[in-house]
Order: structure tokens, then sequence, then C-alpha cells
């Protein structure tokens, strides 16, 4: 709870129903958002204003029934901060996005500190350092189930499925994404972005059609010709050719970075100078080994490694690869893809998850991959942690592929591991 904020309790034993223990703190309309359990965003109504309330679980392990019914009226509860307008910094008390500085964002995160604090929410361009190194020798920041977001409106009249992001696909590119994740299905005559219940895309699982996120991509390359965007298909599509007309259909084919370009045996990849001199900047990979020969798009497992995502792939210390991709220390291929997010997301999690243990994680799964680092690092709710979060785990990456510096802006023409272990030294 916010400093000084007194405790509110509430209950009502006519009514027979249980709700669960929570801190109760404000949010203003500036900042709230849709949080599914654990997280549930309440609307109080009182005679004089609308206000809006983010109501925290407590304990998750060991609920306690308190209180059930509806609140009807309740006192307003506002708070002052040291700073506000743009001027908060990492880390400071904010109570809205506007409060921060630029490049941050105004979040709670249960797990590590009370009420909303200014947070991390763009990446550092890591080609503003250095442009001239292969496509294989920069990290980038990868959305998991990228259209499973909170922004999406319903196309189907219903939908009974988890959520993965809170951004659309727009906004998480402008924010410095630059690999999204996203499963391809045949449903109602088209091509759909979906989840899946017994293997088949439901109206109830449906998230919208694929052109319309490719469209998205198409405008966001078109309106950044220097950025290279990537993307990772779950592809369950069975229409022949139902991809590639897909792609051509938004206009993406411009920008194909082609299978024949790609390199074998763990070869370097093309410099992105070179890429975005020739305007091959879309680079995609499909799970369907047989797109590679009939549709020209390139069969993941041939050029990338992967580890296990979900549950089983979240025990500290441990790094393996999925059973379709090669072990992570096999260096005929040239990327290496590290999940890190739970097989079920929750916001409450994602926090924990996109801070101290994304790093511990890359640290392990360096040692994995024959001391190499990841090119992509996929999460839940990349927004979400207790400060620098996975844009700081990215900007590892690159200092460590760029320079060999723990943080990318460390890194300088020039600059190797020892110039950083000097500069650290001083």
């Amino acid at each position: 709870m916010f400093p000084g904020f007194p405790s509110l309790s509430f209950s009502n034993p006519s009514i027979g129903i249980f709700s669960i223990e929570f801190d109760l703190y404000l949010i203003t309309s500036q900042t709230h958002h849709f949080f599914p359990f654990p997280f549930i965003l309440c609307k109080f109504i009182s005679n004089t204003q609308n206000s809006y309330f983010h109501l925290k679980k407590k304990t998750m392990e060991h609920p306690r029934i308190l209180f059930s019914g509806s609140l009807i009226s309740f006192a307003v509860i506002t708070a002052t901060f040291a700073c506000s307008n743009g001027q908060c910094k990492l880390g400071d008390e904010c109570s809205s996005d506007a409060d921060c500085q630029t490049g941050l964002s105004c979040f709670s995160c249960s797990e590590a500190f009370d009420g909303l604090r200014c947070i991390r929410s763009t990446t550092t361009n890591q080609f503003e350092f250095m442009n001239s190194l292969p496509f294989n020798r920069y990290a980038y920041l990868t959305t998991h189930n990228s259209v499973a977001n909170e922004v999406e409106p319903l196309h189907t009249g219903i939908r009974l499925t988890f959520l993965n992001q809170e951004d659309n696909v727009t906004q998480q590119l402008n924010n410095g994404v630059r690999a999204l994740m996203l499963d391809t299905y045949d449903f109602k005559g088209d091509i759909w972005l979906c989840h899946s219940f017994g293997g088949r895309c439901h109206d109830y699982t449906a998230f919208w059609l694929a052109i319309d996120t490719l469209k998205e991509v198409e405008a966001f390359l078109s309106g950044n010709p220097s950025e290279i965007v990537t993307l990772f298909l779950e592809d369950y599509v069975e229409t022949p050719n139902g991809l590639s007309k897909v792609f051509k259909d938004a206009g993406l084919m411009k920008y194909w970075f082609p299978v024949s370009s790609m390199p074998q045996n763990g070869q370097d990849w093309p410099l992105v100078k070179d890429m975005v001199a020739s305007n091959q900047r879309f680079v995609v990979f499909t799970s369907a080994k047989s797109k590679q020969e009939s549709e020209g798009i390139a069969y993941q497992w041939n050029y990338v490694v992967e580890n296990h995502y979900g549950d089983v792939g979240e025990h500290p210390g441990e790094c393996s690869n999925r059973g379709e991709s090669a072990p992570l220390n096999d260096k005929t291929k040239s990327l290496v893809l590290i999940n890190h997010f739970h097989s079920i997301a929750f916001k409450v999690m994602a926090c924990e998850d996109n801070s101290a243990s994304l790093i511990s994680m890359l640290d392990t799964c360096h040692g994995r991959s024959g001391n190499r680092w990841a090119n992509f690092v996929a999460v839940d709710y990349y927004k979400r942690s207790d400060g620098g979060g996975v844009f700081q785990a990215v900007d590892k990456l690159n200092g460590q592929l760029l320079c060999g510096c723990d943080d990318v802006h460390s890194c300088v023409p020039g600059s190797s591991s020892a110039t950083c272990s000097a500069t650290k030294d001083q």
C-alpha cells in the first residue's frame, strides 16, 4: 500500500458468495488497466464521481475469506509525490505515465515495491551504437503471443482465453520490440491469429485476421526504413500457399529476406547495414518444415536453437532445448532464442519473471549455448518489471554481443571487454 494510507476492509456477511483479501490503493484514470485474475480492476461508484481502484490479491497461497457484495460509497484518497510532469526518474513513485521521464512508464510490481513507480518501457536502439555487424551479432526484444493483448477488440463476439501482452503490435514495435511470436491457423475461410483448444482455433480463442496484424508490421517497416522485424510463426495453416498469400496481400514481400540468403552451418548472417540497404528487413520463420520448400518460408530449426518454453523451462539454473530444436550448443545454427515465461501468463508473475530471474536465465543459457548470448529473448507482459526489466536485459545482451560489456551503453567503436573492465575499475 502507499505509505501512510489507511487500511480499508469490507464485509457483508449476509451474502453467501466469497471474495479474497486485498490491499487497496488508488489508480488514477490515466493509468488504469484491465487486470485478469489475480489482478482485478473494479469500478467503485460514489455519489460525486467515478474512481478506479486496483485490488491486489494479498496472498495467492492461503487466501482468507473476508468480504463479498459491493461497495456503495467510499472516501476519495489522494496522494502527492515528490516529482510529477515528466520529472520522475527510474524508481520514483508516480501516479501516471505523465509523471515519468521519457522512456519510463508508471506501473506496479507488488513483488518488489508498494504502489506505483517509474520503470523502463522502451529499448535502446542497438544499431545507433554499431550497425556494421552481422544480424546474428545483435539481440532483439521478442514478445510471446504478441497479438494476445488487452487492446485488440473482439472480432468473434466472445473470447475466453489467456492474454500475454498489454499493448497492441504497433505499440510493441514503437517501444522497441523487434520480434513477434504469432500462432497462425486456418479459420472461417481465412488465416487467423489464435490460441488453440484441442489443436484448433475457435471463436472463443481467436484474436483476429493475420492480415490485419501483418499490415501493422508493414506500416512500421514503411515508416522506419532502418529497422528489421522478425516473425516466429507457430504455424498450423494447411491451406496451400495460404501464408505466402497473406504476406503478399499485406504488402510485406518488398521487405522479404529470402531463404537463399540465410547462412548454413553456423555462418554469420549478412551485415545489418546491408540488409537495410537492400530493404530485406523482414525475417520470417515457420514451425512447418514443408513450407521452406513449398512457400519459401524458412523452417525455424534449420537456423535457430531454442530453449524450453513455459513452466518446463522455468527451473532456476537449467536451460535445455525444446524438442523440435537442436541442442542449444549446436553452433551450426547461428541464432539463439531464449524463452522466459510461464505456461499461463499473469502480470503479477511477469513482473518478477522480467526482473532479476531473467538476467539469471540469460546467464545460465549463455553457458548451455556454447558461450553464446541470446539473439532473441521472448517474454510475456514485456513492460512489467521492478525497474529495468527486459530492456535492461536486452541492453546487457547487446553489450556482450557488440563489445563484451555488460551494458550496450558502454560500447563505443573499438571497445572491448578489456575496455569495460578498465572503466569499471576507475
